[in-house]
């Protein structure tokens, strides 16, 4: 537990210093399972310039428990090139899921200094509180 308020507030800061000016925009769908530590995986695109890029997602943290699907859109902050997009985040989530009625936020920041700030709808039966790595892939 102790560990898990250090990444948070650690994350939290980080997450606070990202610039105010958008690099562009993130459609995000992640399935996650958790019962004290938590498990995801999923998908999604990154519109930048002008361009879209598919990715996977895996991640793995610890706090919250159910299973729940995470639908999420948001706004990428700091990316300078599709190559600083890559490669692991820390994610600090929260959000309530029962049955189709359930909101979410998630906040990433990966060591490239690229933030995404997202929020969506979640469904099925989950708490979601914790902080996790998120790791992003940029397919082919």
């Amino acid at each position: 537990m102790v560990a898990a308020i250090a990444i948070i507030g650690a994350s939290s800061a980080a997450l606070a210093q990202s610039s105010e000016q958008p690099s562009g925009t993130v459609r995000l769908r992640l399935v996650q399972a958790s019962f004290v530590g938590s498990a995801s995986t999923g998908g999604g695109v990154l519109n930048f310039q002008g361009h879209n890029y598919k990715f996977t997602t895996t991640g793995g943290g610890i706090g919250g428990f159910g299973l729940s699907k995470f639908e999420a859109s948001g706004t990428v902050y700091d990316l300078k090139s599709v190559a600083d997009f890559d490669g692991p985040y820390v994610q600090l989530r929260t959000g309530l899921a029962l049955g189709e009625q359930g909101k979410g936020k998630m906040w990433l920041r990966n060591a490239n200094g690229v933030t995404m700030r997202l929020s969506g709808r979640r469904r099925g039966l989950a708490l979601s509180l914790g902080a996790d790595a998120l790791v992003v892939s940029l397919t082919k």
